[in-house]
């Protein structure tokens, strides 16, 4: 069985994995590529988010759903770890497809990641204005100044990414530490709160809440399945270390251990937390009518302050999910347009030699959230946000059905990430459990426009991909860099 190659060294100039010339910085450390991931999910902003679709869709109860969210984004981690282990190069999906299937396919996942990751900038960037920034700042409601929020908020996140990936690092991992820190210390105040004043109430964590008696609650597309959407829209994105495998140091290592430790880690985290809110809750009606039933919470349990403690925490967990997302979105462009295989591909595969960050592919992301915030209306951008929470089933999907196709090619690497006889049971288990995710994504009512969106996404990519075939059919079919140093 061949290795794939070791030659990966921190300097400029050597020959990298997969063929390619060294040009981005190695400056990733274990905890800093565990940030990375980590910060992606940002188990706080997602519960922040969606906490309140929860309580108005399956009640308190709905948490549990949690748990089985974790669990099989924990399954899908483990295989998309085991990728990482051997092919650690910027693109991840993108280049493990290329590799180990065909430059085609390759290109397919690369179109469904890059979708993906500047819709979810957008996203992010936007729920930082109007769902953290404007309420600290007692800014009113008005989705002209989020937009405007928005765009600041983007430039910004753009120029420190093309400054230095360390800077990125840096911010990154402040952001971590601050949310477990948030995480922790909110969970045990809420505790010794409800001790207390002996207002607790665990009964919470088994009711319905304002959902008691709707003849829809165990339905397909009902209450009760909807609440899983808080663990699938939270708990994606830490295959983002993959995305900076080339600025990591050791990534046979350190990026798969952030991948599968970040998702595993936000999944226990999450679940303490819920519980704590949960049973802190008082007055169910009122909590679940309320915009920010999280703060609510929190407010009544221990003061006003707290509540813009908390704000200021997400604010700065947003916009580290933000910045992490830009820059993953940047490397995917980077390394498809290394391989000729994105439009403009000769400027956007160009690297500073000063800051060693591909600008060209980081102002592109600028650019297109400017277009979304200026071009789409308030609903279709709604939709469109909807929309690209069913693509990380889609990608995670393929990405297992492409590891069953060729597992039995993969080289090892000693030392490197490995489930060994393990690794067939877990990577089926983790398919049912993509398919389970997305029937769940796409089964209710209020998805089909998300899901027409996504066909026509699909559609997109395979016009263009047909124009980009018609026009350079060679790029579509060569071999990136040295497609066997990974198989055997």
């Amino acid at each position: 069985m061949v290795e794939a190659s070791t030659d990966v060294q921190d300097g400029g100039g050597s020959v990298e994995l997969g063929g390619y010339q060294q040009e981005l910085k190695r400056t990733l450390g274990s905890f800093q590529v565990f940030a990375i991931s980590f910060a992606f999910i940002s188990v706080a902003v997602g519960i922040f988010a969606t906490y309140d679709e929860v309580l108005l869709t399956a009640g308190p109860v709905g948490i549990w759903l949690w748990l089985i969210a974790a669990v099989g984004q924990t399954l899908v981690a483990l295989v998309v770890a085991q990728f990482a282990a051997r092919i650690p190069l910027s693109g991840s999906s993108y280049q493990w497809a290329s590799r180990l299937a065909n430059p085609k396919i390759g290109w397919g996942f690369g179109w469904l990641t890059f979708c993906y990751l500047a819709i979810a900038v957008v996203a992010i960037d936007n729920a930082l204005a109007s769902q953290a920034f404007m309420p600290l700042a007692g800014i009113d409601p008005d989705e002209g100044t989020a937009r405007v929020i928005t765009l600041v908020v983007l430039l910004i996140q753009t120029l420190l990414a093309v400054a230095s990936t360390r800077i990125i690092s840096v911010i990154n991992s402040v952001a971590v530490g601050l949310e477990l820190a948030l995480v922790v210390v909110v969970a045990i105040a809420l505790v010794v709160a409800v001790l207390v004043t002996g207002d607790g109430a665990a009964g919470n964590l088994v009711s319905r809440g304002v959902t008691a008696g709707a003849s829809d609650y165990f339905a397909v597309g009902g209450g009760l399945m909807l609440a899983m959407i808080m663990g699938l829209a939270t708990l994606v994105g830490f295959d983002s270390a993959a995305n900076l495998a080339e600025e990591a140091k050791d990534p046979h290592r350190s990026v798969p251990r952030a991948i599968v430790g970040s998702v595993m880690a936000a999944g226990l985290l999450g679940i303490l937390f819920l519980i704590t809110l949960t049973v802190a809750i008082e007055d169910i009606p009122r909590i679940t009518t309320d915009g920010s039933p999280v703060a609510a919470i929190m407010r009544d349990r221990l003061g006003p302050g707290t509540e813009r403690v908390l704000l200021v925490a997400i604010t700065f967990a947003f916009f580290g999910a933000g910045i992490v997302v830009l820059v993953a979105c940047s490397r995917l462009v980077f390394a498809m347009s290394r391989d000729s295989r994105f439009p403009a591909h000769r400027l956007m595969r160009r690297v500073n030699p000063r800051t060693q960050t591909p600008i060209p592919a980081t102002v592109l992301i600028l650019v297109l959230g400017v277009v979304l915030m200026v071009a789409l209306p308030g609903s279709a951008l709604l939709e469109l946000i909807t929309a690209s929470t069913i693509l990380p089933a889609l990608i995670y999907g393929s990405t297992i059905v492409l590891y069953l196709a060729v597992r039995g090619r993969l080289a090892r690497k000693k030392g490197a990430f490995d489930l060994g006889r393990f690794e067939l049971p877990v990577a089926v288990c983790a398919l049912v459990w993509t398919l389970v995710a997305l029937f769940v994504l796409v089964s209710p009512r209020e998805a089909l426009v998300p899901v027409v969106i996504v066909a026509g996404l699909l559609v997109a990519g395979g016009l263009f991909f047909l124009v980009m075939l018609k026009r350079d059919r060679e790029a579509l079919e060569s071999e990136p860099g040295d497609g066997d140093a990974f198989t055997h």
